[in-house]
């Protein structure tokens, strides 16, 4: 493949690097002896297709160790989708950047082992960044102590890339370099691949969920001198340990980092995988408590091997964030902030619940005494820990300087997106191959530093009916895969056979994307790998290629942990996989013969597509019997919600106020995935669109959770369990629970304080907020610019901007200051209300929110209130908060 052939294009660099001496990787004579057991057992595992050849190569003692500790734990997707060389290529890269940044010799060989050699850091698609970033970076910092030298390499990551949401596949290093933005599991994935890059330990840290807000985070943490800091990826402060999300942060429940191996530091273990071992970082952010919990049976039994899942609310269900398995005295134990949990237990179909406040119950026991079937419901209030931020000093020069540096950065990053596509250049381009000029433009205007590739792609389609089919394959693949699938993966696809269903055709052989993995150019290979005879064997009767596919790949959900899905490629070559890598497999070997397949992106089960429907395939059973079975209506029953609107809420919308879980039959929850529509900006499944008139849903046990989160983050919620009986309609209700208190005022604040509008406003001079608004309420927000919190926020103002025009109130919306306002890209919010005044903050108003609603910290933006004329406070935003279209909404329609 062409991918492997670009990899292997930086191997040159691998002779520059080749003097590594004969010391060893490995001193510790007992953590070698226990890696060398690890690498024999996995290459006992994996006797197919010579995964293991770079040892045959001539290797230093160096090299033989720190590639046998890599080997042994790297998940199976690492091994079999990138050749041994490029392991290698790395290894070196890591040990030069050791023997020549001047603090190489100071970092521990535990913390090099763990934090610095490991090329991956979450579950992205591996490139050669380390070897490019380093050449950009060794000069830039190799002067510096260790600490500057971070800070420093997080100024050159906010050159090159800036925080924008998207899909949940992360992109590679260079991609997100390439695209200019990534959310922020793709900064510090990009972040830890520059640090470790110039031989600093990094790692990346996340909180799966917040517990007062929806949504995760993940940030970076980088080893000085003895010691983890903390920082914002592509978000450089002045100093460490200081981001926007200190006080989110401070409110966390749950931080954990993933760490390479087997790793004995001083941090709780929460887990041990074959591939890494999970740790538990939250004391480095808030305070923290330990509990543990004593699983039952109906008789008070202790139970041991049980699944304990500690479950926070987010987005509208129980997310797990964290599972444990209770010991032998039924015990299992868990350090968290001091918020509420739901602990959900189970073992062999029976289940128990309970809500653990950390801080306040030190032990808590959970009996399992329920069983799927079981109908009733139950009312949660959960709470999250308070605020308890601590923000070193910065000074005011220090700030300024560094204010000074982003812009400059910023202009170095603008000056290479102007590079990209515009709709103008876009619609020329698409003028001159004759092609669809609104297709082309949003097609290379998404494709953002791709753009070449996929310009490439489209002069290349000569024939209408070639322009057609290229221009919607490239319309069914994700805006992400735009502006990163390479030339080689395009016309692979374009070569797809046919199949006598158009749309199928489309939909599900010529269509690349099954799940979540990295577009590959399967097709053509699977077209030299298979046999003519069985391809055609396998078209004609597609049930042999299921029961082939539950012989010959053997599942594993051990192998690939925290890696990104193997390739179909890498899954032939091993014929070992997970069960998600193989599921992938299947769909895209059947649709290489032009047998239509998928993954349903709601239920994730593997299906066949025909002219009389659609057939689920179970390749977990019996080869020889393989078990299919059309949708029909004999296993399924029908779901009809009914719901009574509250004061702010009309149509609850899926993942935001409702989810429905499947109760599996060993006793846990297992998500429904609706369409949740775009990122931040609306749209998606709501109860209207999916339980108003009924839904069809496999008969079985369920979970309907709904959820009202208030302003303090504490959430009401309902959880109700309800069967699903074949070819039966159940009937049940969807209740938003409300705060039996109205809106109080909360704090005073003076409406007379002076702004300065932008000169868009109409008027430049300086006016009070009773000028601008009028008597009655209004809201007033502080934005930090090009800060997550604030898109988040705006994004989230913008899905409601129908609701706020018909309210009718001004939005003022302030920058702290001028330079600030120059540097807003009003564009990138195109769907705000049209209510609102821009303006600048020239008279203090953020400080006399900040002092008059008692902020602990000021500079942590965005600041929203409610307020009115009178002087009166009704509502308080500050920092990091999903929802804050449906919080002003619901403070609104309560006046």
């Amino acid at each position: 493949m062409k991918r492997v052939a670009r990899l292997l294009g930086f191997l040159g660099v691998v002779c520059l690097l080749s003097s590594c001496g004969g010391r060893s990787f490995i001193t510790d004579a007992s953590y070698r002896q226990r890696v060398e057991q690890d690498f024999n057992q996995k290459k006992e595992r994996l006797p197919q297709g010579d995964l293991f050849a770079i040892f045959d190569a001539d290797l230093t003692p160096y090299e033989r160790e720190a590639l046998e500790f890599l080997y042994a734990y790297m998940p199976l997707a690492d091994i079999t989708d990138y050749p041994g060389e490029f392991h290698l290529m790395n290894v070196r890269a890591s040990r030069k950047a050791a023997e020549e940044m001047p603090w190489g010799e100071t970092v521990p060989e535990e913390v090099f082992r763990h934090f610095v050699l490991p090329v991956r850091v979450n579950n992205e698609h591996l490139d050669s960044a380390r070897v490019v970033f380093y050449e950009e970076l060794k000069n830039r910092v190799k002067s510096l102590s260790l600490y500057d030298a971070i800070l420093e390499v997080n100024h050159w990551c906010h050159e090159k890339a800036i925080y924008t949401p998207s899909d949940a596949r992360t992109s590679s290093p260079l991609a997100t370099v390439r695209t200019a933005y990534g959310r922020c599991g793709e900064e510090s994935t990009l972040l830890v691949a520059a640090l470790r890059s110039v031989g600093i330990p990094a790692r990346q840290v996340y909180t799966p969920r917040w517990a007062h807000t929806d949504d995760n985070h993940a940030w970076v943490e980088a080893w000085a001198d003895g010691k983890w800091y903390f920082l914002g990826a592509c978000e450089p402060e002045p100093v460490l340990n200081l981001g926007w999300f200190n006080a989110p942060a401070s409110r966390g429940m749950l931080m954990h980092t993933k760490v390479f191996g087997r790793y004995e530091g001083a941090e709780e273990v929460m887990s041990v995988t074959p591939t890494y071992t999970e740790i538990n970082v939250i004391g480095n952010y808030a305070a923290t408590a330990k509990s543990t919990v004593t699983v039952t049976d109906g008789q008070g039994n202790p139970v041991s091997d049980a699944c304990v899942e500690f479950k926070l609310y987010n987005y509208a269900e129980f997310y797990t964030v964290a599972r444990k398995q209770s010991d032998e005295e039924g015990k299992a134990s868990l350090t968290a902030g001091k918020g509420d949990m739901l602990v959900w237990v189970s073992k062999n179909g029976k289940f128990g619940y309970a809500k653990l406040s950390f801080g306040k119950d030190h032990e808590l026991t959970v009996k399992m005494d329920k069983t799927v079937g079981d109908g009733h419901a139950v009312d949660f209030e959960l709470v999250p820990p308070p605020e308890n931020a601590e923000l070193p000093t910065v000074t005011p020069e220090q700030r300024a300087a560094n204010d000074r540096r982003m812009v400059h950065e910023d202009s170095i990053r603008n000056a290479y997106v102007s590079m990209f596509m515009t709709d103008e250049t876009a619609r020329y381009f698409a003028r001159q191959y004759k092609l669809d000029e609104d297709a082309v433009s949003r097609i290379l205007v998404a494709s953002r530093g791709n753009h070449r590739v996929i310009a490439d792609f489209m002069a290349r389609l000569r024939s209408e009916k070639s322009k057609r089919g290229g221009l919607d394959l490239l319309q069914r693949i994700s805006a992400k895969d735009l502006r990163d699938v390479t030339l080689e993966v395009l016309m692979d696809h374009m070569q797809s056979r046919m199949c006598k269903n158009a749309d199928h055709f489309r939909r599900y052989v010529r269509n690349p994307r099954v799940s979540n993995e990295m577009l590959t150019p399967y097709k053509g290979f699977f077209k030299k790998a298979v046999s003519k005879e069985d391809a055609e064997a396998y078209k004609a009767e597609p049930m042999k290629l299921v029961a082939w596919v539950a012989q010959n790949i053997r599942v594993d959900n051990d192998c690939n942990l925290g890696g990104a899905p193997i390739s179909p490629e890498g899954v032939w070559k091993a014929r070992v996989a997970d069960a998600h890598s193989r599921d992938i497999f299947f769909v895209s070997m059947a649709r290489s013969m032009a047998i239509p397949a998928r993954i349903n992106g709601v239920t994730g089960k593997v299906q066949l597509i025909g002219d009389d429907g659609v057939t689920d395939v179970d390749l977990n059973h019996h080869p020889e019997e393989p078990v299919f079975m059309a949708e029909g209506i004999a296993s399924k029953g029908k779901l009809v919600a009914s719901y009574k609107p509250i004061r702010s809420l009309d149509n609850p919308k899926y993942y935001s106020h409702f989810t429905l879980s499947k109760l599996t039959p060993q006793g846990s929850l297992q998500l429904l995935s609706y369409d949740e529509g775009d990122t931040d900006m609306g749209g998606g499944t709501t109860w209207n669109s999916l339980l108003r008139e009924g839904t069809a849903l496999e008969a079985g046990g369920y979970v309907l959770v709904t959820g009202t989160r208030l302003a303090s983050g504490t959430v009401l919620s309902k959880t109700t369990f309800f069967n699903i009986l074949p070819e039966k309609t159940t009937e049940i209700e969807l209740v938003m629970r409300e705060s039996e208190d109205e809106v109080q005022v909360i704090g005073n604040f003076n409406s007379e304080s002076l702004f300065t509008p932008l000169p868009d406003a109409g008027s430049a001079a300086r006016q009070s907020l009773l000028q601008a608004c009028g008597r009655g309420y209004f809201v007033v927000g502080i934005l930090g610019v090009n800060q997550e919190p604030t898109n988040h926020a705006l994004r989230d103002i913008a899905s409601f901007k129908a609701d706020l025009e018909k309210w009718g109130r001004k939005m003022v919306l302030l920058f702290p200051n001028e330079a600030k306002a120059g540097k807003f890209a009003r564009e990138s919010f195109p769907d705000l209300p049209s209510t609102i005044i821009y303006g600048i903050d020239t008279d203090g108003i953020a400080a006399q929110i900040a002092e008059s609603m008692k902020l602990k910290h000021k500079e942590s933006l965005p600041i929203f209130i409610i307020a009115d004329t009178f002087n009166r406070v009704v509502f308080v935003s500050q920092g990091y908060t999903i929802g804050l279209g449906e919080q002003l909404m619901k403070t609104i329609k309560g006046l």
